[in-house]
């Protein structure tokens, strides 16, 4: 179930207009993303990366810089322990390649998804014990590894801790108590006691910052001490520079090598992409065509995207989940390889080999997520659930939290998918809606179970969970996931306006007012995603004149329609044809459907959520709509 709604935000489109050169529909839009003040406007227009926040803004960035020289200057052995997903492979990446550059004894190492878990854990910690290792960060992980950095500690290493995660807290006497690790650094800017401005950084944007910190550390460290000839790596992996070169620049150029980087794990991580996300993504974007790194160009050429302008639905949907399958069916050090190839051949091999693995989970992915669509079909009860608890078995448990995100959007509810684990605990992966904290739910669930009537021992409901609104990761008894689905839907009251999905849309235009020049200026918005969807228009069919099926799959629906204007557009959509067909027989009676096939004037009328493109043939421009969305009605 779903609600259209129009945005309504006001401000003085036209003057806006005027003021940065944009269309006032451009204008509109942009305050449809929450941008108010003309200072906020030029911010997200320009995206410069001269404006973004310091990086000593955050909470024990300092004190983690400090720690990491030491360690660089005492020729102390570092390992950088990141998490198997696109954000942890690439946060890693930055990490460990410009310590490397910058001069550090440096490695890298990541979870299993199957044996380990999320996260750093006490085996990772011996083993870089056992390997002579003096210092860990950890990156996209670690602030909820209380345990694991006391662990740490007990045996005589340093800890710095990386991560944008929520911090875990407890509940006493009816009050929030965060829990906070002992590290040696925890910087999070997640931290309640942490002042940096903008919150929603990803794991990669948080190790994107710590080097640009650590950079000027360094560069001051080496000026202070006059060393003129200084040298450290800042181009190939032999290059060097001198500190005699034009500063800037050469910091400039150093970060540039890892601003795609950024970008990439900002975007598949799925984090509002607004602010310094915006910022870092747009930016990263622009280089991403010229990059030097060989495992990302290998990555674009083996998924045929060697002609295109990359975009963040590139890297959303077919770059990114390469360089998570490594992570889901194999090890996530597979892409982190790949990026540290040492020849474009060998870089080629090893994309080819992520993209079969991508391959693969798609497959599974598919299979899985019709297996669980059956489940709910044929339960009653699982269908009333306000937030559905699934359990997939044989399900490869590192798909459960794609199957949640499809099954979520199916049903547009809370989704937990479980899977089997050992030892008689199972794993799960949760995906969320609007209004509904995944990680607040988990933890009132938790501490509701420990104060039962009952549980005289106080057990938790949970092994271990993290994550935050939208998602989250858990673990558990098996024979307790029946308590837990009892706790989120009997025991917790849900506002079922919760459970309606709200389309809003930016813009209710008529198909006349689209123009060349407004559709070029859509790129202005670039790069969609979350908190920056891609703009939707709306517009009242009042006759289909035409339809065709067309595609290798007939997946492709090509429209004629009118609006009460009288004017025509193209229109396409992509979906299953005959079922699309299907649909309107089922809606409108056979008559009606059999008009509509062969172009006669027929009874049915479409709302559509519509994004305006130019297409372009034969020398030849013609505006068409792409169809996002409709809702079906009787004309007469």
């Amino acid at each position: 179930m779903e609600k259209w709604l129009v945005q309504a935000k006001k401000a003085d489109f036209a003057g806006l207009g005027n003021r940065f050169g944009i269309n006032p529909v451009i204008a509109r839009i942009i305050r449809n993303r929450d941008i108010i003040s003309e200072e906020e406007y030029g911010e997200y227009l320009k995206c410069e990366m001269d404006k973004l926040y310091s990086p000593l803004l955050m909470k024990d960035m300092e004190k983690a810089v400090h720690i990491i020289k030491k360690a660089m200057e005492d020729k102390k052995k570092i390992r950088v322990i990141g998490d198997y997903d696109i954000d942890g492979v690439t946060s890693g990446y930055i990490l460990t390649d410009a310590l490397e550059k910058l001069g550090a004894d440096v490695d890298f190492d990541v979870p299993d998804r199957i044996t380990d878990g999320y996260g750093i854990n006490n085996r990772l910690i011996k083993q870089a014990y056992d390997d002579g290792i003096s210092l860990i960060v950890t990156c996209d992980n670690g602030i909820a590894a209380s345990a694991q950095v006391d662990y740490a500690k007990e045996i005589g290493m340093q800890i710095v801790v990386t991560d944008h995660h929520e911090v875990p807290y407890s509940i006493e006497n009816g009050e929030k108590k965060h829990i906070i690790p002992k590290a040696d650094a925890v910087v999070d800017h997640k931290r309640p006691d942490c002042e940096y401005p903008f919150k929603e950084l990803c794991g990669a944007g948080v190790a994107y910052k710590l080097i640009d910190a650590l950079y000027d550390m360094l560069d001051a460290s080496r000026m202070e001490k006059g060393n003129e000839t200084a040298e450290y790596n800042t181009g190939n992996i032999d290059g060097k520079c001198t500190v005699k070169e034009n500063t800037d620049n050469k910091k400039e150029k150093f970060m540039e090598k890892y601003l795609c980087f950024a970008a990439i794990g900002t975007v598949g991580d799925i984090v509002p992409l607004l602010g310094e996300n915006r910022t870092i993504v747009k930016n990263g974007l622009r280089l991403i065509d010229n990059v030097s790194n060989d495992g990302i160009k290998a990555l674009i050429e083996a998924n045929g995207l060697g002609k295109r302008k990359i975009s963040s639905t590139h890297i959303g949907f077919v770059i990114g989940p390469c360089i998570n399958a490594g992570g889901r069916l194999d090890t996530a050090k597979r892409a982190f390889s790949l990026f540290r190839s040492r020849t474009y051949e060998e870089a080629i091999e090893k994309a080819q080999e992520l993209k079969g693995l991508n391959d693969e989970r798609k497959y599974m992915t598919s299979q899985n997520t019709e297996k669980a669509i059956q489940l709910i079909e044929n339960d009653t009860s699982l269908q009333n659930d306000s937030v559905l608890i699934i359990y997939l078995a044989d399900c490869h448990e590192s798909l459960a939290g794609i199957i949640a995100g499809r099954i979520k959007e199916r049903y547009y509810k809370p989704t937990i998918v479980f899977t089997d684990s050992e030892d008689g605990v199972i794993k799960g992966s949760g995906r969320s809606v609007e209004g509904y904290s995944m990680f607040e739910k988990l933890t009132w669930a938790d501490n509701f179970y420990k104060t039962m009537e009952g549980n005289a021992s106080g057990e938790p409901l949970l092994v271990k969970f993290g994550g935050h609104k939208m998602a989250a990761g858990l673990s558990m008894k098996k024979n307790q996931m029946e308590w837990l689905r009892k706790i989120l839907n009997q025991h917790d009251s849900i506002d079922k306006e919760i459970l309606v999905k709200k389309v809003w849309i930016d813009v209710a235009m008529p198909f006349e007012y689209i123009t060349e020049n407004l559709i070029s200026q859509l790129e202005i918005l670039e790069p969609f995603g979350m908190a920056n969807e891609k703009p939707v228009f709306a517009e009242k069919c009042t006759s289909i004149e035409r339809i065709r099926i067309f595609g290798q799959n007939r997946n492709v629906v090509s429209l004629t329609v009118r609006n009460k204007a009288n004017y025509k557009m193209e229109a396409t959509y992509f979906t299953e044809g005959d079922k699309f067909i299907e649909e309107i027989r089922e809606r409108f009676g056979e008559k009606e459907t059999e008009l509509l096939l062969n172009g006669k004037k027929n009874n049915i009328g479409m709302n559509i959520l519509y994004y305006p493109e130019l297409n372009e043939y034969n020398g030849q421009k013609n505006i068409k709509v792409v169809i996002k969305g409709y809702l079906w009605y009787n004309l007469h």
